[in-house]
């Protein structure tokens, strides 16, 4: 019996690794069967690899990857090869494009439609948090595709923005599928999953290092028209992803903020520099609206995000509700003297047992840590979870209540 095709291309990112030049090797062999087939003398005489890697070429099997690919048959995970049809051509089109990728749901087709990279700090502010949330639920409701990178600031709310307006979102991961990391974001993960694509390159339980984020920086721009950067300090990885996408040939944009905060640095340099500053949605969406006229629906994409993500004018649960990663909400039963406070079926478990407390009064973080029995630090994850989603609202002194 043959050997199934992504057998070969495992076979090959095994021996050569994540993020090796593969167009020429391709243009030359065809495919990595064929190369395969062709054998050492074939690989020496074509020049186009050094002595690790044709020792590597050498010492590895195609049939080792029959243990991948049934490992992820048993998690429900797809494998994508540059021969499969839903592989994004605009990752095909990269000289170090992917020989694998890994996907946990369904990959959206990613051809034909604006697809948009929606990245910034990991501990950002709640207004940085607000404004991606904002833009990507108008660049959903337009019919754009949100890409980030599942971590948690500013890529959570761009896959929660983008959920929130019915639309597609691609999480590429910095670790192989099933990796035991940033398990406090695995619940959007799951939605994620759900309603688009947890992707990766790394072979299934790869760590995440130093090494692997830079890495899977080039795919998050590179499957993208542009990049949109927010709240990025001097040094924030996300400047990496932005560098990408000019090399890659792709459209930068960043949200202008405080000159004087050091967040902001790295985005008001990319604007010093010539990305195109952003200030609502249509600002990005614009650029594409020629190129994909029958995807973009720019209908409301000109609205200022004051208006929904503003200090004055937080998410209400009704918006909550209307999410299209919820099925429906179910009520807690109010204690004496309140009123019943719905809950989100999304909400993560942490969210909901604090959302249940809260109902009862204002708390102080510490009060709600020993109530719960849960680490401060769990639950500022979840105050920060119910902040984006509208939900509750600080007060002085770590104090925090219902809306």
């Amino acid at each position: 019996m043959q050997m199934d095709d992504r057998c070969y291309w495992i076979w090959l990112q095994s021996a050569l690794g994540v993020q090796s030049r593969l167009d020429e090797l391709i243009a030359y062999f065809g495919t990595p069967r064929r190369l395969f087939e062709l054998g050492d003398f074939e690989w020496r005489l074509s020049g186009l690899f050094t002595a690790k890697q044709l020792e590597k070429l050498r010492t590895r099997r195609p049939e080792e990857a029959g243990a991948v690919l049934t490992q992820c048959a048993d998690n429900g995970w797809t494998i994508l090869t540059p021969q499969d049809p839903l592989y994004p051509a605009r990752l095909r089109a990269l000289p170090n494009f992917p020989a694998v990728l890994y996907v946990w749901g369904q990959m959206p087709a990613l051809d034909g439609k604006v697809t948009l990279a929606v990245v910034g700090a990991r501990e950002a502010s709640l207004q940085g948090r607000q404004v991606a949330q904002g833009l990507c639920e108008a660049f959903a409701k337009a019919g754009a595709v949100v890409v980030s990178g599942g971590a948690l600031g500013i890529d959570s709310a761009a896959h929660m923005g983008a959920l929130e307006g019915g639309g597609e979102t691609v999480a590429f991961l910095g670790c192989g599928l099933g990796a035991r990391y940033l398990m406090e974001n695995q619940h959007l993960r799951e939605s994620i999953a759900r309603h688009g694509a947890v992707v990766s390159e790394f072979p299934p339980g790869t760590l995440p290092s130093r090494a692997t984020f830079p890495i899977r920086n080039r795919l998050l721009s590179g499957v993208s028209c542009g990049t949109v950067v927010i709240e990025a300090g001097e040094k924030s990885g996300s400047l990496i992803t932005a560098r990408c996408a000019l090399e890659q040939g792709r459209d930068v944009f960043a949200v202008p903020g405080d000159i004087v905060s050091s967040a902001y640095t790295g985005a008001n340099r990319l604007i010093r520099d010539g990305a195109k500053p952003v200030l609502t949605a249509l600002d990005v969406l614009e650029e594409y609206q020629y190129l994909y006229p029958d995807t973009l629906d720019l209908t409301g994409a000109d609205r200022p995000l004051s208006e929904k993500n503003g200090a004055q004018a937080p998410h209400n649960t009704h918006n909550c509700a209307q999410m299209h990663n919820i099925r429906e909400t179910q009520a807690v039963p109010a204690q004496s003297g309140t009123q019943e406070t719905p809950i989100p079926d999304h909400l993560s478990t942490s969210a909901k047992r604090l959302l249940t407390l809260l109902s009862a009064g204002a708390l102080h973080v510490d009060e709600a840590a020993d109530r719960l029995q849960m680490p401060a630090q769990e639950i500022l994850r979840a105050l920060t979870e119910l902040e984006l989603y509208g939900l509750v609202r600080p007060e002085s002194g770590r104090r925090y209540t219902l809306l």
